[in-house]
């Protein structure tokens, strides 16, 4: 399944209430280290049934990057049961990344 785009309106649905675990990537267009990061994302989410992945554009929800005190991009974030779990900043590989799920 591709990753999710989460928004201020499908927040609460997408990441707080889901069953599985849910990895997030904040990212921005501009961002090298962002577009780096994104197919390692992509493929995840593809491959990884029992985790949800989304992806948060800071450019376009500055609220939610505000909110969980995003301060530079790339950085994932994971949740269960509505809570952050971890909290990673820049480029990390696949093995990292598997690891924080």
């Amino acid at each position: 399944m591709p990753a999710v785009n989460i928004t201020g309106n499908n927040f609460q649905e997408e990441v707080l209430a889901s069953d599985k675990p849910v990895l997030l990537d904040f990212w921005a267009p501009w961002c090298g280290p962002c577009r780096e990061l994104g197919p390692v994302v992509e493929e995840i989410a593809k491959e990884r049934s029992d985790v949800k992945v989304g992806k948060v554009n800071v450019d376009e929800e500055q609220e939610l990057a505000k909110q969980f005190r995003v301060r530079s991009v790339p950085t994932l974030m994971t949740f269960r049961g509505g809570k952050v779990t971890g909290q990673s900043a820049g480029v990390k590989t696949r093995e990292q990344i598997m690891e924080m799920l």
